[in-house]
């Protein structure tokens, strides 16, 4: 199993023991029997599946007496396939956590100042519900917004719906996946989805263009990238900074930030001009060739090295080794992409690439996945917005297949098109998501309702007017996740023991606040039991056996490509020429533009994960804290050796317009380029109620005032902020 830099089998039974050891504590006394003797443990194993992050990864939970003991991967689970990453084995952390909400609040005084008191649950649904009576009333049902991050928000969406709004969004799209679906859209006619349709489990040749498998953690292809290691697929790395996965690269390419596409369209143009692309499938295949090798005829080597530092002669030498390998070659995708604003072009540069390798739909390209459909539960059909979405998809973002957490926000502040009065909150702490949280602080103090559903009292919970503690995953049923995947699959989260203090479950709480708002009709069930077991039965599986299996894999589809097949792009083909960005007046084929260069004595804001934390989500809990409790900011050596800094000096970090980071020790290193430094994402906390999280490290958000929108999307670009460093007195 790969678990990352320094995060071997040793540190994973440290994980493995934490965890035991919080439940231990959750637990507080010894079970004796009748004679006085300590008394057996009753031991049951529950099939749920991980909130931790977003890969949904099938988990056993080992329960004993009550208490969860020990978390493990569900070897059926085709995303766990019996493994788990080391946050989720972790997740007792955020069970046993002594810094949880434990009951409703209601705030007193202003907001952001973190004062509450305690409710009851009738009193803080009836507050919300009479707010959004007369939000309605006043500026009509579109006025609220819903930002969701994490499965149990789906039944917040569907009151949203039959509330009346269309406004609802996940920060994930346009602050991290976003570019790359409209990317290989336009090329492919589909997107790459969640989890992506990457078979590195047969690929000969893996490039890694700023994707961080072994610290992003994405369970399923973590091991698949181990097992492509063992198997000798060559590895092409592309990073500023030396990552996990550069460690185990045949090609390690240290590029200039800021200039991935001139790479991409150089190894476009060598393919073509050596004639090393798949000639046959993209005569078959492929529409706009001529023009592609028409317009990138003059984005040779020489011109890319001299823009991204990378010598010539490599670039044609991973050029010519894809020819070699193709078309079992894989250019990922990757998953967090908002860098410089010029996101989608540059997945669609990517996505032209693997067009040419002839990789979309063949054995260790991406296969092409099969899903599962489950009808709903019968409901009344929603009613239709007298207006449109408030966040510019569509209309300024034409591109932009879903909402833009950004857009909302803007929108709230602007009036334009119209503003949002009310928001609800689920599972994103908005603070630290969104760039430039000093605007979304400023939307926040425009609303007449904030309402923050949560587990941990996180930054956005310190301005909302209620907060709602929801039960963690181990505790509660959520809706079913039918996932389109190399095999399609139906998987169940359910309790594994019972909820904690005054928490409830996503799914309650929007059948309550339905029933104050007159909307009991949406919600036609009378508990979640109910509602899972009718789903089920419509596939003919029953909620009493997925509690016992945890989940049921259907029969696959075909997973590649059968000759005549049609692409959902206007031409029926990959278009590695678009019509439909001629049309909107911009490059039908990806050009580069230079980001901008750091004012003098700065350097390049960057930032990504740690296999132990989810971003923020993780970094209160003691459990992964233990093993890594704050953030470093990465500094080449050379760097802090001219500017007198020492590793584990503290310092701070100053960005261009002056904001100040909390003090963060200095990690000093050959790892990374110097005109860039480095911090994981997550941490800086600020929020009083995280007494273990607050203080620790830096929070890079609050240095990213400045973002770049992509003009296809909307994205948020946030490699964009620069700062200088400051050491600590």
């Amino acid at each position: 199993m790969l678990f990352g830099e320094h995060l071997g089998r040793r540190r994973f039974l440290k994980i493995a023991g934490a965890a035991a050891g919080a439940a231990a504590a959750g637990a507080g006394v010894r079970l004796l029997d009748s004679s006085g003797k300590t008394a057996a443990p009753e031991t049951r194993k529950v099939a749920t599946f991980c909130e931790l992050c977003f890969w949904k990864c099938g988990v056993l939970a080992t329960v004993q007496n009550g208490k969860v003991t020990r978390l493990e991967g569900h070897p059926d689970h085709p995303l766990a396939r019996g493994r788990l990453c080391p946050r989720g084995n972790g997740a007792t952390g955020l069970l046993y956590d002594p810094d949880r909400l434990k009951t409703p609040l209601i705030r007193e005084g202003e907001r952001g100042r973190e004062r509450f008191r305690e409710a009851s649950w009738d009193e803080a649904l009836d507050y919300i519900a009479g707010k959004m009576r007369e939000i309605k009333e006043n500026y009509g049902p579109e006025a609220m917004v819903l930002f969701t991050h994490g499965h149990g928000g789906s039944f917040f969406a569907h009151l949203l719906k039959a509330y009346g709004s269309p406004n609802i969004a996940a920060p994930s799209y346009a602050q991290c996946r976003g570019p790359r679906e409209v990317g290989f859209q336009t090329t492919f006619g589909t997107g790459v989805g969640s989890p992506e349709n990457t078979d590195i489990a047969n690929t000969r040749m893996l490039v890694l263009v700023g994707s961080h498998l072994g610290e992003n953690m994405h369970n399923t292809q973590v091991q698949e990238f181990a097992e492509a290691i063992r198997r000798g697929a060559r590895i092409v790395v592309v990073d500023p900074r030396f990552s996990v996965a550069a460690s185990k690269a045949h090609w390690y390419l240290p590029i200039k930030p800021g200039t991935d596409l001139a790479l991409l369209l150089a190894w476009i143009h060598v393919l073509i001009e050596e004639e090393l692309y798949d000639r046959d499938y993209v005569e078959q295949y492929g529409f706009g060739f001529d023009k592609l090798k028409e317009i990138t005829a003059s984005d040779t080597p020489e011109w890319a090295a001299a823009i991204t530092e990378i010598p010539a002669e490599t670039i044609r030498a991973v050029a010519r080794e894809m020819g070699r390998q193709k078309p079992a070659v894989l250019v990922h995708p990757g998953r967090h992409v908002t860098w410089y604003g010029d996101d989608a072009q540059r997945s669609r540069a990517i996505a032209i690439l693997n067009g040419l390798l002839g990789s979309w739909g063949r054995p260790g390209g991406f296969y092409l996945p099969s899903g599962v459909t489950v009808p709903k539960f019968p409901a009344p059909d929603y009613p239709k917005p007298s207006r449109p979405p408030a966040d510019g998809s569509g209309s300024r973002y034409p591109l932009a297949d879903e909402l833009l957490a950004s857009g909302l926000c803007e929108a709230t502040i602007t009036g334009a098109p119209y503003s949002a009065k009310g928001w609800i909150v689920y599972g994103t702490n908005l603070i630290q998501s969104l760039p430039n949280p000093s605007q979304t602080i400023e939307a926040i103090n425009r609303l007449e309702l904030l309402v923050v559903v949560d587990v941990l009292p996180v930054e956005i919970a310190g301005y909302a007017d209620v907060v709602l503690p929801e039960c963690t995953y181990l505790e509660r049923y959520d809706d079913l996740y039918a996932a389109s995947f190399r095999e399609p699959f139906l998987a169940l989260r359910q309790p594994v023991v019972q909820p904690m203090y005054d928490s409830r479950p996503g799914w309650w709480m929007a059948r309550e606040l339905a029933r104050r708002l007159g909307l009991e009709a949406y919600f036609p069930w009378k508990d979640i039991e109910e509602y899972l077991d009718r789903r089920l039965r419509s596939v003919n599986l029953t909620l009493s056996e997925m509690k016992q299996r945890g989940v049921a894999a259907f029969a696959a589809d075909e997973l590649y490509l059968k000759p005549g097949h049609r692409f959902d792009t206007p031409s029926g083909k990959i278009e590695f020429y678009s019509p439909v960005l001629a049309e909107l007046g911009v490059d039908p084929v990806p050009r580069y533009t230079p980001p901008a260069e750091p004012p003098p004595g700065h350097f390049r804001l960057l930032f990504g994960r740690s296999p132990l934390h989810t971003f923020g989500r993780t970094t209160n809990n003691r459990v992964l804290g233990s093993l890594v409790a704050e953030n470093e900011v990465w500094i080449n050596d050379k760097v802090a050796a001219r500017l007198g800094i020492r590793n584990r000096d503290k310092l701070r970090l100053v960005n261009q317009d002056g904001v100040r980071s909390n003090v963060v020790r200095a990690r000093v290193t050959r790892r990374i380029r110097p005109d860039a430094v480095y911090l994981v994402h997550g941490f800086g906390h600020t929020a009083q109620g995280l007494r273990f999280a607050r203080g620790r490290g830096a929070d890079d958000a609050a240095l990213v005032t400045r973002y770049a929108v992509d003009p296809l999307m909307g994205g948020t670009g946030m490699f964009v902020n620069f700062v200088r460093l400051e050491k600590e007195a």
